[in-house]
């Protein structure tokens, strides 16, 4: 079950400004990654689940944090259907992220008050998604749309939260021009969660760049 409910989570999403999103089958790596994310300063992530037994390392991964990480708050991306978002939601996941919008998913979320964060690319499928209770909305894929898209969108309708993914990185320049447009808080992936040229995860580096990241967003805000 989850541990945070709905606004509580949305809360954390809009002090924070970040949540790192990854994916990867090996419990021991994504548990360094996990690790790495924390000590870099974010309170949230989102684990996306797109390979065979997601479920497991997801399960794994969030028994780590609640004995480990005191107040990192787990969720689960890429679901796409109510019955992956609800065996989800029984194994720890405080929010759930989807790349398209779902109305099944919405009712199992509210009905948990769990938060869910749906995937929209136009101003109608947002207003849907708020018509079903989001608190957060995904803009998906936000390097596609970017931020003038956002601009448009928060002129009409400023009450509307948006988390941009894709499209997104740990730089002064790019998280200043999504900020800059009224986004709530970014989801951020590979440019975040960094590799070597051997292709494996950079520990030290994914800390730093959390740290930097949180540090802009910081300074941004004051």
């Amino acid at each position: 079950m989850a541990q945070y409910l709905r606004l509580e989570v949305a809360q954390a999403m809009k002090d924070s400004g970040l949540v790192p999103l990854f994916f990867n089958s090996n419990i021991e790596k994504s548990k360094k990654v996990l690790k790495a994310c924390y000590d870099g300063g974010a309170r949230l992530l989102e684990f996306t689940a797109r390979g065979d037994f997601a479920l497991e390392v997801f399960t794994e991964l969030t028994k780590y944090a609640i004995l480990e990480l005191p107040g990192m708050i787990m969720g689960v991306g890429s679901i796409t259907d109510a019955a992956a978002a609800s065996i989800y939601m029984k194994n720890g996941a405080n929010f759930i992220v989807t790349p398209v919008l779902r109305e099944d998913i919405a009712i199992v979320c509210n009905r948990r008050k769990v938060l869910w964060s749906p995937g929209c690319g136009s101003l109608t499928e947002i207003a849907r998604a708020e018509e079903l209770g989001c608190e957060i909305v995904k803009l998906f894929p936000g390097g596609i749309y970017g931020p003038d898209f956002v601009k448009a969108i928060k002129g009409p309708c400023q009450w509307t939260s948006i988390m941009p993914t894709g499209g997104v990185a740990p730089t002064k320049e790019n998280l200043e021009g999504w900020f800059n447009a009224g986004v709530t808080c970014v989801g951020m992936g590979s440019k975040l969660i960094t590799k070597d040229s051997n292709g494996n995860y950079n520990y030290k580096e994914i800390e730093s760049n959390t740290r930097e990241a949180l540090n802009i967003i910081k300074e941004f805000r004051k």
